[in-house]
């Protein structure tokens, strides 16, 4: 499992790197429509590419404070470092909470205010898990301040495999385009299925871990 974890936070770390490269130069210069590829291919990458750089600003909101949640998240998990070093656990823990709340409110105005390669069915989707994931944030927030730390850790289990499930779309989605010539599907069709799969996945993932993990209620009672 730490191995997945990890692995798929440097897939993140990646994505949200390459977005930086290509919308900063906008954000300096301008936005500038470039010629569609003559490859079909080529020109579906293109296009993903396109809708961010229309809104770099608000790409950039939502993906800087990502690269933090990604490098982040792996090390709130860590009992040895929650054990060594508590008041880092604590500290980089605000940063965490703080990143991934601007993380699901830009979410939220993207899946609203920008249009989606996928249609209705992707923003459906990024809309109900930013306000899931707003929520599991909130949650493990709430029961940290009231020392109820098994909770706490369940809420933080489910906010970060919510937010870490953007890294498993990428590949699901590559799937999708590697078969589209079989399957005959277009991005519009297969980027909202690709959404609902990554996030539900990782939503069965995160309860998995949580039962597989949990300590015996006389420990939980013991560190109430």
């Amino acid at each position: 499992m730490w191995a997945a974890v990890i692995f798929l936070s440097v897939i993140g770390t990646a994505v949200a790197v390459r977005r930086m490269t290509h919308v900063l130069p906008i954000v300096a210069k301008g936005y500038r429509p470039l010629a569609a590829p003559a490859n079909p291919r080529a020109a579906q990458f293109a296009a993903s590419d396109d809708l961010f750089a229309r809104y770099p600003i608000l790409t950039l909101i939502h993906i800087v404070p990502g690269l933090l949640f990604m490098a982040l998240g792996p090390l709130q998990f860590s009992a040895t470092i929650r054990a060594r070093h508590l008041q880092w656990h604590r500290f980089s823990g605000r940063i965490f909470v703080i990143c991934g709340l601007v993380i699901g409110v830009s979410a939220l105005v993207m899946s609203l205010g920008m249009p989606a390669i996928g249609g209705v069915n992707q923003a459906a989707a990024t809309t109900l898990f930013a306000i899931f994931f707003l929520f599991a944030l909130c949650k493990a927030f709430w029961h940290i301040r009231h020392r109820e730390f098994e909770l706490h850790r369940e809420w933080m289990i489910r906010a970060f495999a919510v937010g870490l499930a953007v890294a498993t779309i990428r590949p699901i989605i590559g799937v999708f385009f590697a078969t589209s010539r079989l399957s005959g599907l277009t991005p519009h069709d297969f980027f909202g299925i690709a959404f609902w799969i990554g996030f539900v996945l990782h939503l069965i993932a995160a309860e998995a871990w949580i039962h597989a993990t949990s300590p015996p209620a006389a420990a939980v009672a013991v560190q109430q």
